[in-house]
């Protein structure tokens, strides 16, 4: 499973540490939202202007979010389609450091994420049944069980070819139930298509079996 943003939210973060020597200082101000479409992992934009922080700190920044989205909100699952936009920040010329502005970066995150509605993902497989005709209701059937779309049949060498979508979690052990069901006179292929949102009342299950807190999704 992973997890993606839904919503943008604005977020101003000040890390400050003041210790017996040297403190740590960074403050930053993002947009955390979905990505544009088509891109996918972290989308990173940087809108400062005037030169109101130094080019490493920015590279900080980047680096705080890219590392802090191997944990999601919801399940600890990844998180994926970030877009942030750095919009402004201050630094101070004695306690800043490019380590100040990573960490001001994951606590923006940690902070923030859930302010962007997170959703869970699920993978989606591309499914191919080739079974004797006799026994297409059946299997049919099981796919629309999976949660799965039948996408179309054809005909193959004088068998049917059932195509489908049906998500990963579903599909564990299908290769034994389409044995069993077809008296072991058909067979299955299946690959990696895309990723899709988890439907609400199931992504609730999910994330509470994978933590133990039951939370709502909307």
């Amino acid at each position: 499973y992973r997890e993606t943003p839904t919503m943008t939210a604005e977020i101003h973060e000040v890390f400050k540490k003041q210790t017996g020597g040297k403190g740590r200082f960074a403050e930053i101000k993002v947009m955390m939202g979905p990505t544009d479409k088509k891109v996918q992992g972290l989308q990173f934009v940087n809108e400062i202007k005037g030169g109101a922080l130094p080019k490493e700190y920015i590279a900080a920044v980047e680096k705080g979010f890219r590392e802090a989205m191997s944990n999601g909100p919801l399940a600890s699952y990844p998180l994926d389609n970030l877009k942030v936009t750095l919009t402004d920040g201050s630094y101070h010329p004695v306690d800043s450091d490019a380590l100040s502005f990573e960490i001001a970066a994951k606590i923006a995150y940690s902070n923030g994420v859930i302010q962007t509605r997170p959703t869970l993902l699920e993978p989606i497989m591309s499914v191919e049944v080739v079974t004797p005709e006799e026994h297409m209701g059946d299997v049919m059937s099981d796919i629309n069980r999976r949660r799965g779309q039948i996408l179309g049949m054809e005909e193959r060498a004088g068998a049917r070819v059932v195509k489908a979508m049906a998500p990963l979690g579903e599909l564990f052990g299908y290769v034994t139930i389409l044995r069993t069901i077809t008296s072991g006179r058909a067979s299955s292929t299946m690959e990696y298509h895309h990723y899709e949102n988890v439907p609400f009342d199931l992504a609730a299950e999910i994330i509470e079996k994978t933590t133990g807190k039951k939370i709502y999704i909307s």
